[in-house]
């Protein structure tokens, strides 16, 4: 049987300047003789309808000249409608259909398109027409540069499968089929790269917009972090793997797929070369091996430290997401909402092996992994939504709260990335202290593992609970039911006891102030005062981000978008409003003028203690050697 033949998709960036793409979809085979055309609506990894069909412009379609024959000269158009929001329909189809239409990309993320004369970015889902009842069609696409001398020396940067295309050049890729086709993010342009290798499969890090990073540094501390991921499953199931990387002055960001990933981040976040150092001290810190903490001269930066842990995340989804996956995701399209339960296990599970493999690549030593520790546990104890939404309910809502907060979003939702590592931690403690060391969380994944990502069988919603429980032999359903289904604080302390690790809750020291590590024993922090109110700066104004339930600043009257204007008869600026409010009396009446709008609001707020909110670690030397070996093995297990 001969092979079907292609879909033929061109991409063009036609007009940089106007941030416009020009896309021709070639269908050799129509299916019907209705052709029915569609954009997704999401992208797999961001829970969140996009809406993609919005920027595409001008969609036309003619009968082909023939398989791979492209355009008449003088087409005559078919008719195209449009269904809905996303969805066009094309009539009196007859044989090979061109379609030609244009996409608006001005997004500087990782979800979806991005185009200027500076360089040119797309995810599938939001250029890729999908060709109703031809998903598993093979596809080719053509790649072309921008038209014009000043592109001449533009490369391409793709996991796509090349077809005639040169390393990193234009012409020709292809894909197995639809969903293969949109998993491949793309990068056009002047970029960096960086290669390594992994168990001897060839990795690389492409690296567009301006930087001056130390790629040697990338390479070596990249290599061990996929290593050790790969230890923990046993293999690695890809042939070649793609960091895209846009470094921007400010950004944050990472998007996983089954053959690369796309993050975005600030220039300062990548590893400074030796000679960029202020002092020796500096030069040491970023050229050294990865060792320590933020105190050792061998530490990495602590933007370099988020930075790696990023990576470490969406190399683990190439696992944990990309191929073991939620049921309900993989049978389902990408035309609406798809609910799950199970984004703390798909999120929250890599949020806490993406530090944690940086400790166990020796990237990090065991002070550091706690520094960030603390930080994450920081960050959920502040979150007042802690206590009005399970963790469950948070991954199935997904698309309409955490994709989509606003000012009262503090109190009201908690984050399934930050709450759902604190639970695996948790999972990972108590399958290690109840099995007496003899099983573990990395168990629980490596039959998932088997029984999920070899096999492609989706996981059911509930089937990560059940794993759990056959592979350590536990019970463990009061364990899920508090974990997951009920809004009670996990007992962190009593779990991280057990591995030689003493955690304490303290009031916070300053804005900036996101937990710690203790070298000696804790020492006493005096509470400042507090009126429950969070500031953002918007130029010289103090302007309030989220007023917290049942608090000071609220029961007072303020809410969210007020603008200081003076406290106590002192003016509020961004740079020392928060120090003002800190340095009341405890009790005492606050005097509060703030803009709300255009109208001068007077409210007289009652501080209160600050609460102790904010995480402190430390590690035991002296601790049992029952629970030092335990640290050692988690910390240190492949």
């Amino acid at each position: 049987m001969s092979e079907p033949s292609p879909l033929i998709y061109r991409v063009t960036p036609a007009r940089p300047e106007a941030h416009v793409f020009a896309v021709e979809l070639e269908i050799p085979a129509p299916p019907d003789s209705l052709l029915i055309l569609s954009m997704p609506a999401w992208i797999p990894g961001s829970y969140m309808i996009r809406d993609f069909a919005r920027n595409v412009l001008g969609l036309r379609a003619w009968p082909a000249a023939g398989a791979g024959g492209g355009m008449p000269d003088e087409p005559t158009a078919l008719p195209v409608s449009k269904l809905d929001k996303q969805t066009w329909q094309v009539q009196g189809v007859a044989g090979p259909v061109c379609v030609r239409y244009e996409v608006y990309a001005w997004d500087l993320s990782v979800r979806s398109a991005h185009l200027d004369a500076t360089h040119a970015y797309f995810n599938g889902p939001s250029l890729f027409l999908r060709v109703g009842g031809l998903d598993h069609q093979p596809c080719r696409v053509e790649l072309a540069p921008p038209p014009g001398e000043a592109y001449a020396d533009w490369r391409v940067a793709t996991s796509l499968s090349r077809a005639g295309a040169e390393p990193w050049g234009f012409g020709g890729y292809r894909a197995d089929d639809y969903d293969d086709l949109i998993d491949h993010p793309v990068e056009m342009g002047r970029f960096a790269l960086v290669p390594f290798a992994v168990r001897g499969v060839p990795h690389w890090m492409a690296i567009s917009g301006r930087q001056h990073a130390d790629l040697d540094r990338l390479a070596a501390d990249l290599a061990p972090i996929c290593e050790q991921q790969a230890a923990l499953f046993g293999e690695l199931p890809v042939d070649r793997y793609l960091f895209l990387t846009m470094a921007v002055g400010e950004g944050y960001g990472g998007l996983e797929h089954r053959f690369s990933c796309s993050l975005l981040c600030s220039r300062n976040d990548l590893p400074r070369l030796p000679a960029q150092s202020s002092s020796a001290s500096d030069q040491s810190a970023e050229s050294g091996p990865l060792a320590g903490s933020g105190a050792s001269p061998t530490a990495p930066a602590k933007e370099y430290r988020r930075f790696l842990g990023l990576c470490s995340h969406e190399y683990f989804h190439l696992w944990n997401v990309k191929r073991i996956r939620p049921a309900v995701l993989a049978e389902n399209g990408l035309q609406q909402e798809v609910h799950t339960r199970l984004l703390w296990a798909f999120e929250g599970i890599t949020s806490y092996y993406d530090d944690l493999m940086l400790v166990r690549s020796g990237r990090i030593d065991a002070s550091g992994y706690l520094e960030q520790l603390a930080e994450t546990i920081t960050r959920v104890m502040r979150t007042p939504g802690r206590l009005r939404q399970t963790l469950a309910e948070s991954s199935f809502d997904a698309w309409t709260r955490f994709y989509k907060q606003d000012e009262n979003a503090p109190n009201a939702i908690v984050s399934y990335y930050a709450k759902g590592a604190l639970v695996a931690l948790a999972l990972d403690l108590t399958i290690r202290t109840r099995s007496g060391d003899t099983r573990s969380l990395d168990d629980v994944m490596r039959a998932l593992w088997r029984r999920h990502g070899r096999t492609g069988i989706g996981v059911a919603e509930r089937g990560i609970e059940a794993l759990a429980a056959e592979v350590t032999g536990l019970d463990l359903d009061a364990f899920f039911a508090q974990a997951l289904d009920s809004t009670a604080d996990l007992d962190l302390a009593a779990l991280l006891a057990e591995v030689g690790v003493d955690m304490r809750l303290r009031p916070s020291k300053g804005p900036k102030d996101m937990g710690s590590v203790c070298d000696g024993a804790f020492g006493p922090v005096p509470a400042d005062a507090d009126i429950g109110i969070r500031l953002q700066a918007d130029g010289a104004e103090a302007r309030i981000a989220v007023v917290l339930d049942d608090r000071p600043g609220q029961r007072a009257g303020l809410s969210a978008g007020d603008v200081l204007v003076a406290i106590d008869g002192l003016r509020a600026t961004a740079a020392g409003a928060d120090d003002l409010l800190r340095r009341a009396r405890i009790g005492e009446p606050l005097e509060i003028h703030a803009f709300r709008r255009d109208e001068l609001m007077h409210v007289r707020v009652l501080p209160e203690q600050a609460p102790a909110d904010t995480c402190e670690l430390r590690l035991l030397a002296d601790a049992p050697e029952a629970h030092r070996s335990r640290r050692a093995a988690w910390l240190g297990a492949a």
